[in-house]
Parts: structure tokens; C-alpha cells; sequence
């Protein structure tokens, strides 16, 4: 019973998952972790675990020493590894189904942990694996097509720059104008802050997988749901930098003969520009950090090395995306410091005398 449990969250809820495994053997054990398949053999050379799920083929079992236990009740079935296809793609490419087709029941268990190994332990390429094991066994030369450090990071900066650039600035062009309402009718914008403010509390994965079914994968989901969580920031203190405006001040624009329009235009937005950029720096510096999930989905970004770094166990991986994402939200807020001595006027930026 003082054997702590720690399993895939899949296995965790699937029909021979974690529940009937219990029932099966009479386990005693209910305060059981779902985590992570790759962070929790991190947890077992930790100590924090003492038992989880693994794949016959991990390459974690040599490297770790594992013992794996024999399923003697048959709980398990037997599984196999597939590969799903659209159902078309045997029309569109004949020769690349065949050619998976080759593959079929010749891939022995013994082969898939070596070339796990070689990923793994020894840092060998994914693609260089593939191709060692298709030119040892089915005589097929293939280039394997590896990415230098500099490349991986050049092209997954402009992947991430895209997510944010045009989220943010989408999510600035709604937000703004949905803040002037919001603080120009008071009924308005109770709703108009509710819903922003009930966007924000859905967790960033579940609003991604609620985009998959709506758009697909890749940039364009990721996208749309940056957009959405970077809207409350900036409604929100653009809201309350036009309500914080004395009064008096907006008598004075009417005394003066100021329309409406003119009013915010020329007094209202200038005095509440400080809120609003700081509302747009927050926005920009979650953008950042948010958008390395869309690699999850296929948008790639900093989130690629990332996640890769983790399946892999492979630090290095991660601080490739990790670091340039860290230094890319300082640069954000950097620029948006900029923009406040630019925009913001004078007399609003000086500091009060004691």
C-alpha cells in the first residue's frame, strides 16, 4: 500500500487502463498520479513513483534498469503498432502506401527498442535511425534530412513570431474598440469583461483541442486561440484607463466644444494610452509563452524543441526552445517600453514630485 502509483494520463481512463488493472489484482492503492508518459520515468529515477505504464519498446527500461512486471492474470492484450491513413490515400499515393505496406509484421520488437536506443541514449536523429534501419533490413537508401542547431532555431522563430505577431495584433484591433464600449456603456461592458474574463479562465490545452475539430491542425487554430486569451489585457485596461478619467477633464473637452468623437480621440485615449500599452505588453509577454503549446497541434514555434526536449529526455532540446522563448517575451516587453515613451504623452509619463 505504501507503493506510490503513477500512470500515463491515457492509461489512466482507457477501458484496460488503470481502473481494471486494479480490479483485476485486488491493488489497494487510490491516490494514483495521471501524468506525462515521458516525465514519468523522471519520476521513477526520482523516487517520487514507484510504479507506472510503459511500452515494451521504451528504450528507458535498459537505461534506467527497470524491472517490468509480468502481466500472469492476462489482463492485457496483445498490441500492435498501426499506422492510420486517410482512406483516399491509396488513390492519391499508390507507392507510398505500398510502400508502408513493406513494413508490415517486419519490424521486430527487438529492432524498434534498438532504434529507440539510438534516439534516446545515443542522440542519433529520428530520420537517420529510420534510414539506418530501412537500408540494413529492406535495402532502401534514403537521405535523411537533418536540421543544423542554427536552422532548427531560424525556422522556429519565424514559426513563433507568426503565432504571436498576428494573434496579438488581431486581438489588439478587437480589443481596443471593445474597451472603449465597454467603458462607454456600463451594461455593455459588464458582459463584454464577463465573457473575456471567462475565456481566460479555459486551460490553454482544452482550447486548443476545442479548435482541432472547428479548423484543423497547425498555425491556424493556435492562432485564434492566442487571439483569444490575449483579449482580456487589453479590454480590460483600456476599460479602465478611459473610467479612471477625472471627470472634470471630460467637462472641460464638452466646455470646450468638443464632439464626442473628437473628445475621445483627442483627450480620452491619449490620457488612458499608459493602460492601454500596459494592457497590450501583458497580452504580448502571455502570447509568448502560450504560443510554445501550439506545437502541440502542429503550429511548430518554440514549443517544438520543447516538446521534443521532453519526449527525448534531452535537455539541450529543451533550452532550444525554452531560452529563445524567455529572451523573445524580455524583447516584447522591451519594445512596448519603447512605444510608451513614444506614444504615451509627456506629461503623463512624469513622475510626481514628493
Amino acid at each position: 500500500p505504501e507503493l506510490k502509483f503513477g500512470f500515463s494520463s491515457e492509461f489512466m481512463d482507457r477501458g484496460d487502463g488503470w481502473p481494471s488493472l486494479r480490479d483485476r489484482y485486488r491493488l489497494p492503492q487510490r491516490d494514483v498520479r495521471g501524468l506525462d508518459h515521458d516525465l514519468a520515468y523522471r519520476g521513477l529515477e526520482s523516487g517520487a513513483l514507484h510504479v507506472t505504464d510503459l511500452y515494451s519498446t521504451d528504450a528507458e527500461i535498459r537505461y534506467y534498469g527497470l524491472r517490468v512486471l509480468e502481466d500472469d492474470l492476462r489482463h492485457f492484450p496483445v498490441y500492435n503498432a498501426v499506422l492510420l491513413v486517410r482512406a483516399d490515400l491509396a488513390a492519391r499515393a499508390p507507392e507510398a502506401v505500398a510502400a508502408m505496406l513493406r513494413l508490415e509484421g517486419r519490424i521486430p520488437a527487438a529492432a524498434m527498442v534498438e532504434m529507440n536506443a539510438r534516439v534516446k541514449l545515443d542522440r542519433v536523429p529520428e530520420s537517420r535511425a529510420a534510414a539506418d534501419f530501412l537500408a540494413a533490413n529492406f535495402a532502401v537508401k534514403t537521405e535523411a534530412q537533418e536540421e543544423t542547431a542554427r536552422e532548427r532555431l531560424l525556422k522556429n522563430t519565424r514559426a513563433h513570431l507568426v503565432l504571436v505577431a498576428i494573434s496579438l495584433t488581431a486581438a489588439i484591433l478587437v480589443s481596443v474598440p471593445l474597451g472603449i464600449v465597454a467603458a462607454k456603456r456600463p451594461r455593455a461592458g459588464q458582459a463584454i469583461l464577463g465573457i473575456v474574463g471567462i475565456i481566460q479562465t479555459i486551460p490553454s490545452l482544452a482550447l486548443l483541442v476545442f479548435m482541432i475539430p472547428l479548423l484543423g491542425i497547425g498555425e491556424t487554430p493556435a492562432i485564434v486561440a492566442l487571439f483569444l486569451y490575449s483579449l482580456l489585457p487589453i479590454v480590460r485596461n483600456t476599460y479602465t484607463g478611459l473610467h479612471d478619467i477625472p471627470p472634470a477633464v471630460r467637462e472641460s473637452a464638452a466646455a470646450l466644444g468638443l464632439p464626442p468623437g473628437a473628445c475621445l480621440r483627442l483627450v480620452e485615449l491619449p490620457m488612458a494610452s499608459r493602460a492601454i500599452l500596459a494592457g497590450i505588453k501583458t497580452s504580448a509577454v502571455i502570447n509568448v509563452g502560450t504560443a510554445t503549446l501550439g506545437a502541440l497541434i502542429g503550429a511548430g514555434g518554440y514549443g517544438q524543441p520543447i516538446f521534443t526536449g521532453i519526449r527525448l529526455d534531452d535537455t539541450g532540446l529543451i533550452l532550444q526552445g525554452a531560452v529563445p522563448a524567455a529572451l523573445l517575451a524580455l524583447l516584447a516587453q522591451g519594445m512596448f517600453e519603447i512605444f510608451e515613451r513614444v506614444l504615451v504623452p509627456k506629461g503623463l509619463r512624469l513622475k510626481p514630485v514628493a
